[in-house]
């Protein structure tokens, strides 16, 4: 997988996350975009909040299982599902935070990555689904350019025959009668030069 698949593929995972936090009435739900210097590791945070630890061990729970059933993802590590304050789940690519909405306050976590570039869910799925349009356009585009067959090449023109050749040819195709007409033409003269000759025998005699 080419480092732009597997970007595009994390993208997939944090917004399948972020519906899930959406599912279970998550609130203020955002995505950083992290700044790859700052980022270290991780490409996106994911951040949301609820109103209770019952709620965000919910969510957890929720994120935990959607990705595991529909894209075999599991959680490098999960941090604070005991007190529910705050659950970290970390799958390396992205980090989601469920925050209860007091903790989410106090530790700002928005604030503290002022590179980033934070997205709703709306947002973020709206670009993710213009990159797989522009994805699949690209496709079509590239199967496209195979199927089209490549175009015939121009049969080479035919060779005129040469002035020799062509007189030849010329010589071979023209009648049998023309060449006896010329045979009698040079036998004429000597014809009468013997009729001419036996005219004047007779005239001695």
């Amino acid at each position: 997988m080419t480092p732009t698949q597997d970007r595009q593929q994390t993208r997939i995972l944090v917004q399948a996350a972020a519906q899930a936090c959406e599912d279970k009435k998550g609130e203020e739900t955002r995505i950083l975009e992290l700044d790859p210097i700052d980022s270290g590791l991780s490409d996106f945070f994911l951040v949301t909040s609820a109103s209770n630890d019952r709620q965000s061990v919910a969510i957890a729970d929720e994120i935990e299982h959607k990705l595991k059933k529909e894209f075999g993802a599991f959680p490098n590590s999960v941090e604070g599902r005991r007190k529910g304050e705050w659950i970290l789940l970390d799958y390396v690519d992205f980090v989601v935070h469920v925050f209860l909405a007091e903790r989410r306050a106090f530790y700002d976590i928005e604030r503290l990555r002022k590179s980033a570039r934070p997205l709703t869910p709306a947002e973020f799925d709206a670009e993710l689904k213009a990159a797989l349009a522009e994805k699949t356009l690209a496709a079509r585009k590239k199967a496209a350019a195979k199927a089209k067959p490549a175009a015939p090449k121009a049969a080479p023109a035919a060779k005129p025959a040469s002035a020799p050749k062509a007189k030849k040819a010329a010589k071979k195709k023209a009648p049998a009668g023309k060449a006896a007409a010329a045979k009698a033409k040079v036998a004429r003269p000597a014809a009468k030069k013997a009729l001419a000759k036996k005219k004047t025998g007779n005239k001695k005699r």
